[in-house]
């Protein structure tokens, strides 16, 4: 759940007063404002998804500025200001967006032990290649020398 506090400034057109009062009241403001901003406000925030509403606050709260205006200009009032004082989310979705922060962080880490283990293993190999190969190549190179050995000595015979 998101709560958002929103702070305007809103002041009814001058050449329509008398309609405003006769059809609205002299609290236009209490009646109009209200219904208008949370219309607007769920209308703008369903297009967004939780993260969206943090990062791109400034184009929210354009969105939200632009629909006000619009609306509120239906009913004869001009917006000279609208503004998100606050954006909140309810504490079971701010548990939930840290718990999935966590489990990303411990899949990081898990990544980086995988790939520390597999450079750890190609290291033992060649570790255990270097150990195996020079005696390997001296016995073949013993095996290759007595072979020729026997073959000059049994051609000297």
């Amino acid at each position: 759940m998101v709560s958002i506090s929103l702070r305007t400034l809103c002041r009814p057109r001058e050449d329509k007063l008398p309609s405003i009062y006769r059809y609205v009241g002299t609290d236009y403001d209490e009646k109009v404002l209200p219904s208008i901003i949370n219309e607007v406000l769920k209308s703008v925030v369903a297009q967004f998804n939780a993260s969206e509403l943090v990062t791109q606050r400034e184009v929210v709260s354009r969105r939200i500025r632009q629909e006000l205006v619009e609306r509120a200009r239906e009913f004869n009032l001009i917006l000279d200001d609208v503004a998100i004082v606050d954006l909140a989310f309810s504490p079971e979705y701010a548990g939930a967006v840290e718990q999935k922060q966590v489990a990303l962080q411990q899949a990081e880490q898990a990544r980086y032990q995988v790939l520390k283990a597999q450079e750890m293993k190609k290291n033992i190999i060649i570790k255990a290649q270097g150990r195996t190969s020079p005696p390997m190549e001296g016995i073949y190179s013993s095996i290759l020398f007595s072979s020729i050995l026997a073959s000059s000595l049994s051609e000297n015979v």
